[in-house]
Parts: structure tokens; sequence; C-alpha cells
């Protein structure tokens, strides 16, 4: 089954982040396709590269940029959404007159389009959050 997965929470913030990428483990490991992963409204903050946790505490945005490497997995934020939360790409920041980006490895910025066309090409659209 090809699956595109929705993750509306930030990763400290809600259970959600943590939820959504142990299902996503395990569709991979029973053998399931995941086609896109959008990160939308807090969720987005899943894909920013300064993100610290303290040393005994799980990085869930490194979590994301690893799975996404082994897997060739896409993730994907939503411009608007990140643009309220100060989370940009080199273009996004360069754009917008920022100093600096702050994405995190394995993440990219686009529209909600991507979301519409991974619920199209996908056989679920799996969402965590509200």
């Amino acid at each position: 089954m090809k699956l595109a997965i929705q993750v509306n929470e930030g990763p400290y913030t809600h259970q959600a982040a943590d939820t959504a990428y142990k299902f996503v483990e395990a569709a991979l490991e029973k053998g399931h396709e995941i086609y896109r992963i959008f990160f939308y409204h807090d969720g987005v903050n899943n894909g920013t590269r300064l993100t610290t946790p303290p040393q005994d505490d799980r990085n869930i945005v490194a979590r994301w940029s690893a799975l996404a490497e082994k897997h060739n997995i896409d993730l994907v934020i939503c411009v608007a959404a990140a643009q309220r939360r100060g989370i940009a790409d080199a273009d996004e920041a360069k754009r917008n007159s920022k100093d600096a980006d702050n994405i995190a490895p394995g993440f990219r910025i686009s529209g909600l389009g991507q979301l519409i066309e991974a619920g199209i090409q996908s056989d679920r659209l799996v969402v965590f959050g509200d």
C-alpha cells in the first residue's frame, strides 16, 4: 500500500510526531511505500535544524532526517506554516531578506499542492495531530 502522511504537531509539544514516526517505521518494515510526509501547522517545527534536545532525550528532527535518507522519503514542510514559524530554506531566506536558513537535512519547503498530490497519488492519507 502506498501511504501519504501528514504531521500537524510539533516534535516536543504533542505525541503526534513520535506516533507518526513510529507508524512510518512500522509501515516500511511491513513493506508499504511512503509516498510523502507533509508537515503542516506546528508540524513544520519537525524540520528545523536548530532543535537541540538534551543528550538523554530523543532527537526527533534527526530521526526524521535519517529515516528520509535511509528510505528516500520526501519530507515536505508547508511554506506558509513555515514562514509563520520562522523556518526557511536558503531560497526562502533570501526571498524574504533573512540572514540565515534553518531547515534540517532531508526536508524541503513547498506548498499545499504537495499535500494534495500526495493524497491523490497514495492509497491512504494518514493524519497525525489536530
